[in-house]
């Protein structure tokens, strides 16, 4: 069965989610978060300039580059999560996704072009892709939906942790050794991150679904989901104007601050996106979650603008991965916590992989589109074809949040 917009829940079960166990699962989710972002983090706080400086690649490419792998992301996410709605298993899905995403990143040491980076980071993707879904999935079902803006902001801010981590580590391993030593050592946090996942999480039981093929479930849901379409379409034009956090690393090397330091902006980011995640996400259950989205969106439209100007001092570019920081905490935290409300459990794989195919999409016409306008026509433009589409998904969300009201 299709839920419609505010279908209703037992209260009962509702109250059942938010007792211990429930919470427990979302932490031990944080904690495989933590230590694969870790390692994952070690790698992407290097990446763009390694992509750059040592394998020569166009700044136009390397949004190719990221676009792609991202988008392969994405293209995966709708399906494991639909899978995982068929099945009535989200945690298999999982372990396939991490454990894909541990054993290809140190392959990048091997990397002697842009061809062979872009087949280690698509498998990273793809593995990413595998898991996200049925993830996000598995917390929103551990959880009540009043209070799905905490859990995913209690998860938010523990896999941001390691995100802090992984860039100074990093940092610290290229004082002592070269590149190469970052790639190697990655793979002792992912594995930590695969055996907390195999004997700490728990599989959340949900409703089976009728017996109708994966297609008839999406078409289902789309048909009779029109809030949740709305919610799509509006993420997609912003996400059709976001960008990877890989210009912002790049932007700082403009400003003149070292590769040997690009791992610190780096972690600025995510220090900002920490601190934010689980505020963000109480603040969402009490004012909205969708006013919350409105607010990510709306520091965002400030990075862009912050992109736009150039100055000597460097310290700018810790000013504006700060900003960055905080819209990615935000918007991340809340754009996964505001699906819960719109469909129910049965449907949570599909609708997560439906939103994450969307926005893949479009972010990867982004990444690309970013890209080319930075290197053709310079920085400027870029910024200004970023600001104008997160100002059109602000006002879509405005509409949005008050044709709710009525």
């Amino acid at each position: 069965m299709i839920p419609k917009d505010g279908s209703k829940k037992d209260k009962s079960d509702e109250k059942e989610k938010d007792k211990p166990a429930g919470i427990r699962n979302v932490f031990m989710m944080g904690l495989v978060s933590f230590f694969t972002d870790f390692s994952t983090e070690m790698i992407l706080s290097i990446l763009p300039l390694y992509l750059v400086n040592n394998l020569g690649v166009s700044r136009a490419f390397l949004g190719v580059i990221e676009g792609s792998s991202e988008l392969t992301s994405y293209v995966f996410r709708m399906f494991s999560g639909a899978l995982s709605d068929k099945f009535r298993k989200r945690k298999i899905f999982i372990i396939i996704g991490y454990g894909l995403s541990t054993i290809s990143k140190p392959f990048f040491m091997f990397s002697s072009g842009w061809f062979d980076a872009f087949v280690v980071r698509a498998t990273d993707r793809m593995g990413k892709g595998i898991r996200t879904a049925p993830r996000d999935a598995l917390i929103a079902d551990s959880v009540s939906e009043s209070i799905s803006g905490k859990a995913f902001g209690i998860h938010r801010t523990i896999d941001q942790m390691g995100a802090i981590v992984g860039p100074i580590v990093a940092f610290t391993i290229l004082q002592f050794m070269d590149i190469q030593a970052v790639f190697v050592l990655s793979l002792i946090p992912g594995v930590i991150a695969v055996i907390i996942l195999i004997f700490f999480v728990k599989e959340v039981a949900i409703k089976k679904l009728s017996n109708t093929t994966i297609f008839e479930n999406i078409g289902g849901l789309l048909k009779r989901n029109k809030s949740f379409v709305i919610l799509l379409i509006v993420t997609g034009i912003f996400s059709l104007g976001a960008f990877n956090f890989s210009f912002i690393l790049l932007k700082g090397s403009d400003l003149g601050i070292g590769q040997s330091l690009i791992p610190i902006v780096y972690a600025i980011i995510n220090v900002a996106h920490t601190i934010i995640g689980i505020p963000a996400g109480v603040f969402a259950d009490r004012l909205g979650k969708e006013k919350m989205l409105l607010i990510g969106y709306s520091i965002f439209a400030v990075s862009t603008i912050l992109m736009a100007f150039s100055t000597n001092n460097f310290l700018y570019a810790f000013v504006l991965a700060a900003v960055f920081g905080l819209y990615l905490g935000v918007s991340e935290t809340v754009q996964r916590a505001v699906i819960p409300k719109y469909v129910s459990s049965e449907l949570r794989g599909i609708a997560y992989g439906l939103y994450n195919l969307v926005s893949g999409v479009c972010f990867f016409v982004s990444n690309i589109t970013f890209g080319f306008l930075w290197d053709v026509y310079g920085m400027n433009l870029a910024a200004l074809y970023s600001l104008c589409l997160s100002i059109i998904a602000i006002t879509g969300m405005a509409i949005f949040i008050k044709k709710c009201r009525l």
